[in-house]
């Protein structure tokens, strides 16, 4: 049998005093399709580095087979000052090789290889960041949470993609459906430690499920012998003195075994508040149509929602899910058409970018309003502790400002906020960004069970599938089609999956110097607001960036950690918070950048 490709043993490795990791394993061998399960923050990111070589590890051994290639993809990809996306993913080349293929893959990401890396959105870095990956199908591919920031149409490309690879892979990801396609074998990554099972994603959770009843009977059964010995102490034969000392002894481990042993981390509890039963019709559209710019984002669009109904919206980013939301919900008035709600609406909420959520505001702040330490949920008071708790978060916590929460803290802090408002009718964006598996399935549950009606965005295919009573999916150019049942009926019905957004593909064909799709004249013009912000997000952009580089630069200190805890806490949160906002003013200007191009072709 040929040796494994990369071999972990016994990995250690422990930040401020605390282990992360006490005893991984990982071996990996020629084509395997291995997927890394765990809690978020058990430390799947951190072992992934230690096998691609990015940082050592305290304790253990790591071998790679010598001459193996090994291509690493990490949530943050550095572009290490790349002039194009192009010169950045031919740096994945060996020495050597022919740069077409790389033009075709960024085609198919939607790239032209022309783009400043410094300006890229967060959807076009991961696309980039993939594309430089596989560009050289190494022997062994290290993903993590490559569908981040991903569309349907990418994320079905990129599983097609990786399918066809001979590269062995190690994944991790919180898409269920994806794991589900591409994996062959599972680690789980449970308070510091390894267990491995030869079979995928699908039969994981049963294992682990086994796993997790076998040690709280285990548990259960120390227990009961710690009780007994102690009573055999008190009241058995003391005369031979010997055994009793050895007695004692044991007893003495016993206590330490139990004290030392770590259960696994609880689960979010998850209950929401309900209003009063809304009226039997919530939601009526008549043919409304909403324009951006002359650009149609719905056009004469019709639907009536009733009680109970469980709507999903999908489409590749940018069609303008969450802006058939807002005009659905009366937020944001059609331009043409009519919107009435029901009788009786109680809407509740979480949006994708988490804008509702002040950064200065404190946890518990944000969860009572700054009044009080109650919260009123599913019919009853809770202590506003007690409430943290049910998502996780520790009592420590509870005067953490909101920018120092990491995106998942986040995410669970919006679904508390937004259950905690009474509502018969929940608008979820995006709900399970930054959510663990085992979040997921309680939101999940959630959803199924919620009694009012539910409409939600999101690109996770398998959450579609077992949330959702009908899907609504964007045919392009502003049109908008309602199909009944989850994501997998909706491909049945449709006899395709979401196809990326035209712009996309014309764009790279105009870089290209190809012939693009003929357009009709158009006399469009930019509005102020348009020109004015096209006009001062670099600015704002560059001012981010430099903010981005300080904050860099005082979390290099690898003593901040140690000697400044919160510092290092504030400042790691600062830094999320300034990288989101590059985010998504990167994306406005490059909406507003194509904007300007395509009046500027047909003007």
């Amino acid at each position: 049998m040929a040796p494994p490709l990369l071999q972990l043993q016994n990995i250690a490795l422990t930040f401020g005093g605390t282990p992360l990791l006490e005893s991984a394993d990982l071996s990996v061998s020629a084509g395997e399709r291995i997927c890394l399960i765990g809690r978020n923050g058990s430390g799947k990111s951190t072992l992934l580095k230690i096998a691609a070589g990015r940082i050592e590890a305290t304790g253990g051994t790591r071998f790679l087979q010598p001459g193996t290639t090994v291509q690493y993809l990490a949530q943050e990809p550095d572009f290490d000052g790349a002039p194009t996306v192009m010169a950045y993913v031919e740096k994945g080349l060996p020495p050597g090789s022919d740069t077409y293929e790389v033009e075709w893959l960024l085609q198919d990401l939607g790239l032209t290889g022309a783009e400043d890396p410094s300006r890229l959105s967060g959807g076009e870095a991961r696309r980039a960041a993939l594309a430089r990956a596989i560009i050289s199908e190494p022997d062994l591919l290290l993903l993590d949470e490559p569908t981040n920031h991903l569309d349907l149409p990418i994320i079905e490309w990129l599983e097609s993609k990786l399918s066809g690879l001979r590269s062995a892979i190690v994944l991790i990801s919180h898409d269920r459906r994806f794991l589900e396609n591409l994996s062959r074998a599972t680690v789980w990554l449970d308070r510091g430690k390894t267990r491995r099972l030869e079979q995928g994603f699908s039969a994981f959770e049963a294992w682990r499920d086994d796993i997790l009843e076998q040690e709280e009977r285990d548990h259960h059964k120390l227990s009961r012998k710690i009780a007994d010995e102690e009573h055999w102490l008190r009241y058995g034969v003391t005369a031979r003195r010997k055994r009793n000392v050895r007695r004692l002894g044991d007893l003495g481990t016993l206590r330490t075994d139990y004290r030392e042993h770590r259960k696994a981390q609880g689960d979010v509890k998850l209950t929401v508040t309900e209003g009063s039963v809304s009226g039997k019709l919530v939601i009526e559209a008549k043919k409304i149509s909403k324009s951006w710019s002359d650009v149609p984002v719905v056009d004469d669009f019709s639907i009536r929602i009733a009680r109970g109904d469980r709507l999903g919206l999908v489409g590749p980013n940018g069609a303008g899910k969450t802006t058939l939301i807002n005009l659905l919900t009366a937020e944001l008035a059609p331009d043409s058409g009519s919107v009435r709600l029901g009788a009786n609406l109680e809407i509740a909420g979480m949006d994708q970018k988490r804008t509702s959520l002040d950064p200065e505001w404190t946890l518990r702040e944000a969860l009572t309003g700054g009044r009080g330490d109650t919260v009123f949920v599913g019919g009853q008071t809770k202590h506003v502790m007690s409430y943290m708790k049910d998502f996780l978060f520790t009592p420590q916590q509870a005067n953490t400002e909101i920018s120092r929460l990491s995106g998942g803290e986040r995410g669970r802090l919006q679904l508390a906020r937004a259950l905690a408002q009474p509502s018969n009718l929940l608008v979820l964006d995006e709900p399970t960004n930054d959510l663990d598996l085992e979040t997921l399935d309680l939101l999940q549950e959630m959803v199924a069970d919620y009694p009012g009606t539910v409409i939600l965005v999101s690109h996770d295919r398998d959450f579609l599938d077992r949330t959702v009573t009908s899907v609504v999916v964007s045919e392009g150019q502003g049109r908008w089609v309602e199909y009944a049942g989850g994501y997998t009926d909706m491909l049945a019905q449709r006899g395709k999956g979401v196809e990326a957004k035209a712009v996309r593909k014309e764009s790279v064909a105009r870089e290209r110097n190809d012939e693009a799709p003929a357009r009709a004249p158009s006399k469009r013009k930019m509005s102020f607001n348009d020109q004015h912000a096209l006009k001062t997000l670099p600015q704002k952009i560059g001012k981010l960036e430099s903010e981005i580089a300080r904050l860099q630069g005082v979390l290099a200190d690898p003593a901040l950690y140690t000697k400044d805890p919160a510092g290092f806490a504030k400042a790691s949160g600062q830094l999320s918070a300034a990288e989101a906002d590059r985010a998504s003013a990167e994306e406005e200007w490059l909406r507003l950048e194509i904007l300007r191009e395509e009046m500027e072709q047909t003007g």
